[in-house]
């Protein structure tokens, strides 16, 4: 282990050092870390769910400054509308198309494949940002709770929809966006949608990201390279989610809160940078790979990892996109 490596690991194991600036602001000096060429993405198509705020608006507006054209994939066509007059100021052309859907519903969700299959040619990437946080237990419109639907059955649905274009673009990669607060959770399989307990959205949404993970390995372990699936989480960065869901946490760290910018640089490396290599089934943080598990209590087995994919099929009521291979 080098020096590097080992000073990595301890600000690692500092968790406030590593998820505050703190963390790129040494890392970014540690490893020498550079940008994306300019104009890499120029004639690349990346679709960004939750684009109109927080961490999806500035993934968006990193991707378009790197020559991207950028589904901006969303609920509020007021606010797509805004967010596309946006880019096409800043960039002079209307390579940025609304797709106004509805994570939480799979209908919704049916119908925006339907929409980026016919008018997309090629989908070099997708970033799974979209997110929510209820106060109550919620269902959605397929009755089910609607933090698992909007950001574990919905994004599935979407990946085993747009799984065809991705295999037919080279390089092809889909890039979850979790949150640290999942290492605090451990599913329960016999009660995803949190209907035998006391119902804490906080919770809930911690449980979606741990699941939301999980999934991500599922899905490279069984296509195995044609497309490429990790999931980042970005530290603590400053985002009106953050502000909103946890007002007294916002208010103390708001000093040494990330900026959306260094919050997505992660998602960029991974989406754009040539340099981005082996990630493939990982978790990352400051473009590193770190553990899927802090706590022992949370780790899920091979076992229930394919038995969560199988009730997220049935949850999305779609054919199994990549049926277990023997031996795995």
């Amino acid at each position: 282990m080098d020096i590097r490596t080992l000073a990595d690991d301890l600000l690692e194991a500092t968790v406030v050092g590593s998820f505050t600036r703190l963390g790129p602001a040494i890392r970014g000096r540690l490893f020498a870390w550079s940008p994306p060429p300019a104009g890499v993405m120029v004639g690349r198509t990346v679709l960004v769910t939750g684009p109109t705020s927080g961490l999806g608006l500035q993934t968006a507006r990193s991707l378009a400054d790197l020559g991207a054209r950028v589904v901006l994939a969303g609920r509020s066509e007021v606010r797509l509308e805004a967010v596309r007059d946006e880019l096409m100021a800043a960039h002079g052309e209307d390579r940025f198309p609304r797709l106004v859907v509805d994570m939480a519903s799979l209908a919704s969700v049916r119908a925006a494949v339907e929409a980026v299959l016919a008018t997309e040619t090629r989908l070099d990437a997708l970033v799974d940002n979209a997110g929510a946080i209820y106060p109550r237990r919620t269902v959605s419109p397929d009755g089910i709770e609607a933090t698992l639907a909007t950001m574990v059955v919905g994004p599935f649905a979407l990946v085993a929809g747009l799984l065809p274009l991705l295999e037919r673009t080279p390089t092809a990669r889909v890039v979850s966006v979790t949150s640290g607060g999942m290492y605090a959770q451990r599913l329960d399989l016999s009660d995803l949608g949190s209907s035998r307990q006391q119902y804490d959205g906080t919770r809930a949404y911690a449980r979606a990201k741990r699941a939301q993970v999980t999934l991500m390995r599922e899905w490279a372990r069984r296509q195995r390279g044609a497309v490429t699936f990790s999931s980042m989480h970005p530290g603590w960065a400053d985002s009106p989610g953050l502000a909103a869901s946890l007002p007294g946490f916002y208010r103390l760290m708001t000093p040494l809160l990330r900026s959306p910018a260094e919050g997505v640089d992660t998602i960029v490396w991974l989406v754009a940078d040539p340099a981005a290599t082996d990630t493939d089934g990982r978790l990352y943080l400051d473009r590193r790979p770190r553990p899927f598990d802090r706590v022992p209590a949370t780790r899920l087995s091979g076992a229930e990892r394919r038995q969560l994919w199988d009730t997220v099929v049935a949850l999305a009521g779609v054919p199994d996109p990549m049926p277990r291979p023997p031996g795995l």
